[in-house]
């Protein structure tokens, strides 16, 4: 029981362990109460809880609270090889014997293992005495602790080379792959080194052991529970098996169970005998407090598993900066693992790609203040993506800092169909400018096409006046055309009334009009002949004979006078042709010719 400075019991101190037990599974009645109050005090100094009570309300409302009292409590001290000269004295003088009267398997322990270095110190140690090969065969190790995260850590079997620094060259290359700036214990001999979570203080322990380690654990509780792990860890082993603890602890009540091998390197061997049963007594839960621990419990768990399954990756630091929690998202998102959980912040990727934000989460402090960082671009291949960062400092209710979450929202989707909608508002406005410009051009043109139908109007008004001139022109014209088909009629009419053959030649020599006459002599139409040359007819008329007086009628404008010649007409009779040859009156050129049948004397 837990009792203050006068010697009374901490019943609110009882309380809380209590509780804790509850609501966690983590019994920590068993520890000394002087160091265990000394640390639960320090944690609540740090969230400025000044009772019990107070801080077993905090625990009930905030699950990440657990993490850090049980790394407050649990002081995962550890290394490769601790306290050397001892572990020396374990490979050179008990390894070997132990070996040489061990059957053919040999079951080791390492009981509060930790982050594992110890039990991966065991599987070093006897490979080194058997040979990896043969040490996979034969040996198998158990590492356990109830620290959960530790355990993690363990069981991934990878280091910093910091953690490295007790192993020699050799066995860091033998047993050691570099991952990075980190080293993987070799996955062979790993598979033989098997990690769970157990409570010495109320789990039954692992049995028919050859050597049992439990090095600087035992310091931490009370006689009354080292008592009942030593009972336990008699009944684990066989008989003659080895207790390894640590320099702090030894044995000293039990000389009928155990013998001292080396009191300096605190190594005892179990005696024969029959060994004492075991069964760890069974937690007593206080009835009337157990549902509402259990709903309290219940709801914690499930505001983690709901912060966990969160839609955005979120990263939660601690007070020193250092990386508190990791949700689903951020872990698939980022490539983060648990392992990182506990690093310092700076360290990691994250921390400064896509974007620096080791600065802004000082500045979010200092400040007091959410910063927010939008259209954040990471590239992740040949693809793009988009983020919206939000730092926000955590505060208690105190008004004191106590971390920072930085989240990060995937805003890719948004982020393209705005930048889509910005690709199409420059188009738009591109083709508002464009049109603008077609618009003006129009606008040219349209006073072009007015000046022009201005023009047109001018033009159709004058067309118009001509039109009515040709009109007027026109009717003058069909008058005259009246006329002239009246004087034409006329003329035919006095043609076709002359006894004799009229023909009329232009003045290339070419027939302009032949009347009907003509036709009665040579047998030829008017239309037949007309525009023909008149020396080339071919009729009864010797028309060469004709020419010299034509053409002199045509030079001289006087008429030449008559001219008989010999004819045959269209009947094929021969006949005398009288031929007058006139000047046509009103033309510079052409002549009428006169033609009739006589008789000669």
């Amino acid at each position: 029981m837990a009792t203050d400075p006068d010697g009374k019991v901490d019943s609110d101190l009882e309380t809380l362990l209590g509780f804790i037990r509850d609501a966690r599974g983590f019994d920590f009645t068993g520890y000394k109460r002087s160091s265990l109050a000394r640390r639960i005090r320090k944690r609540m100094q740090d969230v400025a809880a000044t009772e019990y009570s107070d801080y077993r309300d905090l625990l009930e409302t905030s699950a990440e609270e657990f993490d850090f009292l049980f790394n407050s409590i649990l002081i995962n001290v550890t290394s490769f090889f601790r306290d050397t000269e001892a572990w020396s004295y374990l490979q050179r003088d008990i390894l070997p014997e132990l070996l040489t009267r061990t059957g053919k398997e040999i079951r080791v322990w390492s009981a509060g293992c930790s982050s594992g270095e110890e039990a991966y110190s065991l599987a070093i140690a006897f490979s080194e005495a058997l040979g990896v090969e043969e040490c996979i065969e034969r040996v198998k190790i158990y590492g356990t602790d109830v620290d959960e995260e530790a355990l993690q850590e363990a069981r991934s079997g990878v280091y910093p080379a910091k953690s490295l620094e007790p192993l020699t060259t050799e066995l860091r290359d033998r047993y050691f792959e570099p991952s990075g700036t980190r080293f993987v214990f070799r996955p062979d001999l790993r598979r033989r080194v098997i990690f769970g979570r157990h409570d010495i203080t109320r789990d039954a322990p692992i049995s028919r052991l050859d050597l049992l380690v439990c090095r600087n654990t035992l310091m931490y509780f009370n006689v009354e529970t080292q008592n009942q792990i030593i009972d336990r860890f008699h009944f684990a082993l066989r008989e003659g098996g080895y207790l390894f603890l640590g320099k702090a602890e030894m044995l000293l009540s039990d000389s009928g169970r155990f013998d001292v091998v080396s009191m300096r390197r605190r190594i005892f061997r179990r005696r024969g005998g029959r060994a004492m049963t075991t069964n760890p007594a069974p937690v007593k839960l206080d009835i009337s407090a157990g549902t509402e621990v259990r709903e309290a419990s219940r709801r914690r768990l499930l505001r983690d598993l709901v912060l966990d399954a969160a839609p955005n990756a979120q990263i939660v630091l601690d007070d020193s900066e250092s990386v508190f929690l990791i949700n689903s998202q951020a872990r698939g998102q980022f490539g983060l693992t648990s392992q990182d959980v506990g690093r310092p912040f700076r360290d990691l990727e994250v921390s400064y790609r896509p974007t620096e934000l080791r600065s802004l989460v000082e500045q979010a402090r200092t400040e007091r203040r959410t910063i927010r960082l939008t259209s954040v671009e990471r590239g992740r291949g040949d693809d793009v993506q988009y983020f919206e960062v939000l730092i926000q400092p955590l505060w208690n209710t105190n008004s004191l800092w106590i971390g920072t979450s930085i989240t990060f929202v995937e805003t890719t989707f948004v982020t393209r169909l705005q930048q889509d909608l910005k690709r199409h508002r420059e188009d738009l406005e591109t083709a508002y400018e464009e049109l603008q410009s077609t618009n003006e051009e129009l606008e040219t043109t349209n006073e072009e096409l007015q000046s022009s139908i201005e023009e047109l109007e001018t033009t159709n008004e004058e067309l118009q006046s001509g039109n009515e001139e040709l009109e007027t022109m026109n009717e003058e014209m069909r008058v005259r055309s009246s006329e002239l088909e009246e004087t034409r009629t006329f003329l035919e009419g006095v043609l076709a009334s002359v006894a004799a053959g009229v023909v009329v030649l232009d003045g290339d020599l070419r027939i302009r009009s032949w009347n009907r006459e003509a036709q009665e002599l040579w047998g030829l139409r008017a239309d037949e002949v007309y525009q023909q040359g008149f020396f080339a007819l071919d009729i009864g008329l010797p028309t060469e004979q004709l020419r010299g007086s034509i053409e002199r009628c045509v030079t001289t404008k006087e008429p030449s006078g008559s001219i008989h010649v010999d004819a045959v007409n269209r009947r094929g009779r021969a006949i005398t042709c009288l031929v007058s040859c006139s000047p046509l009156d009103g033309q510079t050129n052409g002549v009428v010719l006169l033609m009739e049948e006589v008789q000669r004397d």
